[in-house]
């Protein structure tokens, strides 16, 4: 696709290749201010190492060709350690992982407070202040003094885009900004990129998220195994698409769904009675009933931070509830009980395969090989992903492999916690319908943590709306 770059950035003929050959092909697009970039696809679709790429900071085992020019410079020329010197100053990233992103060892404000005071050089008062500031604007300001595993994969995600809003970098790659965010924190946080935008920064945004690809206009351009497939003005791409790809992720979006949740199918799994918890001193719910029969699913619904993964983990017994009880299916193994965790960088050893992570898994519990080929093609999960590290991979290819994991154990009780947040629109219809086929030809129970509601709506036997400090059932 050949695409005239005369703009602040701009990207000629990218190629990415790996021992094996090329996994992105002839990339070109430009990026001027006021006019900010949107690259919108799958999981897996190449968005992310184009990001990279342009960032200097590809995994060793790939390498680019081409040319990426910004400020008179083409970084693919540069030697390895000059693009280090423009992170956090020129070019600023807002990872999409912020479980890898943030210090486990640092409370949140301090983090926040280096930027301005190390890499801005501004004074130790002055930038702690600024650093409140930051945080206020991404609605943290109770979280300044939790350490990252305290809080929920949403406050993560605000965090490190404080931390990238501090930076104050000409160029900012947002990659997946709002995933894990309710419909109000995702509104919010675009509202806050387009300020970027509008103050003259340059932004290059990577999302699968239709909805904010649409609010963020400019210029979109599409991506489909490793190449652009579509490009062009926001406006006339979701009017009028006119590849096969582009339309279909724009007809998967949950909202377009039909109505399909499944019924009961058996007794109950998992029940949680009058539970209650507070962290902090701040209340969370409290007298809070909740069920989940066989063959049924459960959505969890409501803000970042009002502790929908809390409810899974406390039916689980990862946390112990303040007041209630938690009843389960009498002589149930406790790994019958698996849970989906919302980063799944968290849930993988890094420097494992995930091929040996699988097979250690399956000899452990004297699992058959072939019904994980089985899985991994109901997954669409091809086996050249097998030998990479769980960092060479996306996070929706990962997510993935974390839903294959958890049945690969025949869960009667599955918590998926965000379960589908990482995928595209097309992507994670196929996930959903995957694993609704599962709960009707096993008889899995399901407890969903979601921030859609036309999901939620779509595909749940009972929805419970959870807000700060209350809950309730509801039936939709």
């Amino acid at each position: 696709m050949n695409i005239q770059v005369t703009s602040d950035l701009s990207v000629s003929d990218l190629s990415i290749h790996s021992a094996g050959g090329r996994i992105v092909s002839d990339i070109s697009l430009a990026l001027g201010r006021g006019q900010p970039l949107t690259l919108l696809g799958e999981s897996g679709s190449g968005k992310s190492l184009v990001a990279q790429a342009i960032m200097g900071n590809l995994p060793p085992e790939l390498h680019a060709t081409g040319h990426v020019m910004f400020k008179g410079a083409d970084l693919l020329d540069e030697s390895p350690t000059d693009p280090r010197r423009r992170w956090g100053r020129s070019i600023g990233l807002l990872p999409q992982e912020p479980w890898l992103a943030l210090d486990p060892t640092m409370p949140v404000l301090p983090q926040v407070t280096e930027i301005h005071r190390y890499v801005k050089g501004r004074a130790a008062a002055e930038s702690a202040t600024a650093a409140k500031r930051n945080l206020s604007e991404v609605s943290l300001s109770s979280a300044e003094a939790l350490y990252p595993f305290q809080i929920s994969g949403g406050m993560g995600q605000r965090a490190a885009i404080a931390m990238a809003h501090a930076a104050d970098s000409e160029l900012l790659i947002a990659d997946e900004p709002t995933k894990g965010l309710d419909t109000m924190l995702r509104d919010s946080v675009v509202a806050r990129l387009r300020e970027e935008v509008d103050s003259g920064r340059l932004l290059l945004t990577i999302t699968h998220d239709v909805a904010v690809a649409r609010a963020l206009g400019g210029t979109i351009g599409v991506m489909l195994d490793g190449r652009l497939v579509e490009y062009g003005p926001a406006e006339k791409l979701f009017e009028a698409p006119e590849h096969a790809y582009t339309k279909a992720l724009l007809s998967s979006e949950p909202s377009q769904w039909e109505r399909r949740a499944p019924a009961a199918s058996g007794g109950l799994v998992i029940a949680g009675r009058g539970l209650k918890k507070s962290y902090g001193g701040n209340p969370l719910f409290s007298d809070l009933d909740i069920e989940v029969s066989a063959g049924e699913i459960v959505s969890v619904l409501g803000p970042s931070g009002c502790g929908k993964t809390t409810i899974g983990n406390i039916l689980l017994g990862l946390t112990s509830p303040d007041a209630g009880v938690v009843e389960r299916t009498a002589g149930l193994s406790s790994l019958r009980f698996q849970k989906l965790y919302q980063d799944p960088p968290a849930a993988f050893a890094p420097h494992q395969t995930i091929r040996k992570a699988l097979k250690d898994l399956a000899r452990l519990h004297g699992k058959h090989w072939k019904v994980i080929e089985e899985l991994q093609d109901r997954l669409r999960l091809p086996a050249s992903l097998l030998d990479r590290l769980p960092g060479q991979i996306s996070g929706g290819e990962l997510q993935r492999f974390a839903l294959l994991r958890a049945l690969l154990l025949e869960p009667a009780f599955l918590f998926a916690d965000e379960a589908t947040s990482r995928l595209d629109p097309v992507s994670q219809m196929e996930v959903v319908t995957f694993l609704m086929e599962i709960v009707r030809e096993t008889g899995l129970a399901v407890l969903m943590v979601t921030h859609d509601l036309h999901m939620a709506e779509r595909i749940s036997t009972r929805v419970v709306t959870l807000e700060t400090g209350a809950a309730h059932a509801a039936m939709r």
